[in-house]
């Protein structure tokens, strides 16, 4: 037993290194000191600016797309945490805003989306992956991800900004 709790722990370890590297390789080129002007408009035509909002209370912000299988999983956890912390998804590459509606309709998700069918949003900040998660206070990226994230990793990026 002793034995098997050992490699557990070593494969625990390398499994957070690895993937601590992965997300650094994969946000590379995410100025994490000064982050650019953060505006859109949702598909409800409600123009929303997100690092003034940050000001405010943390603000969970998830650069996504319509096409990524992996976001399909992230997704429903976003729905969830969106009802208790300000969040704004950006869909990338999704389509018009009556298509991309139609899909979060579909989905029945409620969480606000900004139509970044262009890139321009993503392109400015540096993101090349989805999903990615940032968390954005004052003004300030306190906390992201990329690939995979659970309700529970959510939960945790939101508390420990807001402390």
């Amino acid at each position: 037993m002793k034995y098997w709790l050992k490699q557990i722990a070593i494969f625990s370890v390398i499994f957070l290194i690895m993937s601590f590297a992965v997300d650094t390789w994969r946000t590379k080129d995410i100025d994490r000191q000064a982050l650019p002007a953060l505006q859109g408009k949702t598909t409800t035509n409600e123009v929303i600016d997100l690092k003034a909002l940050s000001f405010e209370q943390p603000v969970l912000v998830y650069f996504w797309g319509t096409w990524c299988p992996i976001c399909s999983v992230v997704s429903p956890s976003i729905n969830t945490i969106s009802e208790y912390y300000p969040t704004y998804s950006v869909a990338m590459q999704s389509g018009n805003n009556e298509t991309l509606q139609a899909y979060m309709n579909e989905q029945q998700y409620q969480f606000n989306v900004i139509n970044d069918n262009n890139n321009r949003m993503a392109q400015s900040l540096g993101v090349q992956v989805t999903p990615l998660v940032m968390v954005i206070s004052q003004g300030e990226l306190v906390n992201f991800t990329t690939g995979y994230v659970s309700l529970f990793g959510l939960w945790w990026r939101m508390a420990w900004a807001s402390w």
